[in-house]
Parts: C-alpha cells; structure tokens; sequence
C-alpha cells in the first residue's frame, strides 16, 4: 500500500463462488445465471459510445433487461455498447460470492457505510437511491469492446478489481504526470485516450507515459490512489471491484477534498458576501464529490472513535504492561498517527467547529450501529494479524474506557488532536 503501485495479484480468487456460478462452461458470462437469480435487481448502464459531460451517458435498467440487451446485440453481430455495474453486496449479502482479499480487507470506506451514511442532507440525499448511495462495492459487467473512460477514482480512493471470466487491458498514468492530460487551466481531462487528443486543448498530453496491463482471469489487479486510468474489455467479461480508503491513503482523500472545495469556492465566488456562502460551498462539495468537510470530519471522528475502543480493549487485555504491543495494537497506532496528521491538516479549516458538530465517545458507544463498527474493525484486524483477542471483549471493558480518558467529546479538529494525543499517551 506505501508504495501506492498498480499490482496484479494471483491465486486469491480460488475457492469464489462467483466464479463458479457466474461462469459458463465456455469460459463465457453465465448470463442465464445473472437473468434468473438477479433479474429484477436495478442496475447502472453506460452507453459506451455516448458522452455525457465527463462519463459515459447512464441509463437504469433490471439485470433481466440489460442480460436481454447483451444478448439482443449480440445476435445482431453488431458490437455491444453498454456495461452495467451494480451494489451486488448489498442487495445480496447472504449470497457470498466471494471473499476480499486479506490484503484489502482493511476498508475503512466500506465499514462506515455498513452502518452509517457518509452524507444526510436531504437536498443530496435521494431515499429512493439507497442502493445506489450505500458502498463501493460493485460487480461490473461488459461485453467484448466496452470500455471506461480515463478516470480518477473516487475520493481518489485505493480500488481492486477481480476478473472472475473475461480479459481486460489497463491504461495507467501514474500522479506525477497528471497534469500531462489536463487543459491549461487544469480543470478538464482528456476522456479517450485513444480519440484524437487535441493538442491546442491538452498541449503536453503526448508527453504522457502510460504503464500497460493485459489482466486475465482469475486475477486481481490493485489501483493505487491517484492514478488515472482508462480500461478496455477485450473479451466478455464479469469483475467484481472494491473502492476503500484507509490509514495509508487517507490523505489523498482530504487533498482531493480540499482541491474541490477550492474549486467550489472559487466557482461561486460572486455570492461570497452572502450569509449562507459556506452552506452553499459545502453542499456543492457534497453533490460533486460525494462528501464535504462536515462528512468527512464526522467519519474520522468515528473511526478514532472506534479505533480507541479497540486500543482499550486490547490494553485491558494485556497480561503485562510491559509487555510488547500486539501487531493489532500497532496496527491501530498507526491508524491514529494518520488521522492525527490528517487533523492537524485540517486545523485552519476548522471543519468540524463550523458545522456546529459535537460528537461524543459516550453516546456512539450507547449507539448499536457503533458497536457493530467496532466489532467489524476489530475481526478484521484479528484475521489481518491472526490474532484472537479483540472482539469477545468488546463489550465488557468499554465502562471502563472513560476512567482512562481526559475527554470524550470532540468539536473540532484540535480537539481531534488532544483526544488521540491522549489516547496515545495512555496506551
């Protein structure tokens, strides 16, 4: 993850049933499976062939008819046009299709929004898109020829993909060369970059060296955060992908918050002596990247939170104190040190003070969607490390969690600070 490097993984995917049920026994998608087991679920399809501002043009369809779509267009001879990606786990989480890679299972992202959402205003809320709204963790489906835009993704998070039939070719650019496929300006990107690039628009675009990757089935391939990359299908293909953010990438999530927030202010800058020009900031923030700094400064409250839940618990547990931290121990150590970086970034912004936010340890721990957090971080971490010792205690020593703490509220992102300064110096 420190090196933040495109890998290509093998042998994980093994025992998925994914890749028994989803597969024909040419090789080919078992879009039968898909039309009979899944048919009415709600899918996002993209029009391959039609631009819509910086995508592809999306449409919603059932699975029953995008599978009659594909097929339609095949007999036809006439090339698809369309993939379809959808929340495959949270309309089916008992099916277990598969399993997450180890190495990727600590997925900060994909734990909160288990439990809680990452944004509440109803003006950028729709109820009735609560799939859609609710993880990043999709199955995508595509036909031999589709393909998806070059692209950053999202919160400029870490993503794997997992070919379970079907083959794949990456186009990669790694961070230090973004600016090469951007305008003047640095505010639009090239789209295709295999179309005919124009040189007045993206001057340096042929400057641009591309990392290149054939992924096969059966393998994982790993996109580090903040590398732009355009992939094309070049077989029928079936990939199940994760977007997730932790410790080690949490950083590139507040930049990009930051960068949009700029953007933001700067694009309404003519109402800036209005009353309400910060609410209008955040909510364009919110819209357009999916959280503001009122979300954000929430979820990494939380997950301090939850993190010094499990440091207790495992300091509780300690035989000695003087014996040596666990790997799990450490583990959250160093979870705490990046969000306190994190935090102090935030200082002048006063993210969370603004937005009038108080949380408080207390009350999440009175919060059963809370407690679950805590119990999902905590099992993760003992199979990470292979170590049994976090989750059977949870519950029994958080009373005595605040004979231990100086504070247990917290405001603003120096009260951020001072509530993990404490907690390291206890534990």
């Amino acid at each position: 993850m420190a090196q933040n490097q495109p890998v290509v993984l093998k042998g994980l995917m093994d025992d998925w049933r994914a890749c028994k049920d989803w597969v024909s026994p040419t090789g080919k998608p078992n879009l039968h499976f898909f039309s009979t087991h899944f048919g009415k679920s709600k899918v996002q399809v993209a029009d391959c062939g039609t631009r819509e501002f910086t995508d592809q043009k999306r449409i919603e369809m059932t699975v029953a008819e995008f599978v009659d779509h594909w097929l339609r267009v095949s007999a036809a001879d006439k090339g698809n046009d369309s993939n379809g990606d959808w929340h495959f786990v949270k309309e089916y989480p008992e099916y277990n299709a598969y399993r997450t890679p180890m190495d990727f299972s600590d997925d900060w992202l994909n734990f909160y929004l288990d439990k809680f959402r990452m944004h509440n205003d109803p003006d950028t809320y729709s109820e009735r898109n609560e799939i859609s709204c609710s993880d990043y963790r999709f199955v995508y489906m595509g036909s031999k020829g589709t393909w998806t835009p070059l692209h950053a993704d999202v919160f400029r998070s870490y993503s794997w993909s997992a070919n379970v039939c079907g083959k794949k070719q990456w186009y990669f650019l790694s961070p230090s060369q973004h600016r090469l496929v951007f305008d003047r300006n640095m505010k639009s990107s090239v789209y295709n970059i295999f179309a005919d690039v124009s040189q007045s628009i993206f001057p340096e675009f042929e400057k641009s060296i591309w990392w290149e990757c054939t992924q096969e089935e059966n393998e994982v391939i790993f996109v580090p955060s903040g590398w732009y990359h355009q992939v094309h299908n070049l077989e029928d293909t079936i990939s199940i992908n994760h977007n997730w953010f932790n410790g080690y990438n949490l950083s590139w999530v507040w930049d990009l918050l930051l960068k949009d927030y700029n953007e933001a202010s700067e694009y309404i800058e003519d109402l800036k002596g209005c009353e309400d020009f910060e609410e209008l900031c955040q909510r364009n923030l919110a819209a357009n990247t999916g959280m503001n700094f009122y979300d954000f400064f929430i979820f990494i409250v939380r997950f301090t939170f939850a993190n010094v839940v499990l440091l207790h618990t495992l300091s509780h547990g300690k035989k000695e104190t003087s014996q040596e931290p666990s790997e799990s121990m450490q583990h959250i150590y160093f979870n705490l040190e990046a969000i306190r970086s994190i935090s102090v970034k935030m200082k002048p912004i006063n993210a969370g003070d603004r937005q009038g936010v108080l949380l408080d340890l207390r009350k999440n721990l009175e919060d059963h969607s809370f407690i679950e957090l805590c119990a999902a971080v905590g099992k993760t971490y003992e199979l990470i490390h292979d170590q049994d010792e976090m989750t059977p205690a949870l519950l029994q020593c958080t009373d005595s969690l605040f004979t231990s703490l100086v504070r247990s509220q917290v405001q603003s992102s120096e009260d951020l600070v001072a509530f993990i300064d404490d907690a390291l110096t206890i534990y």
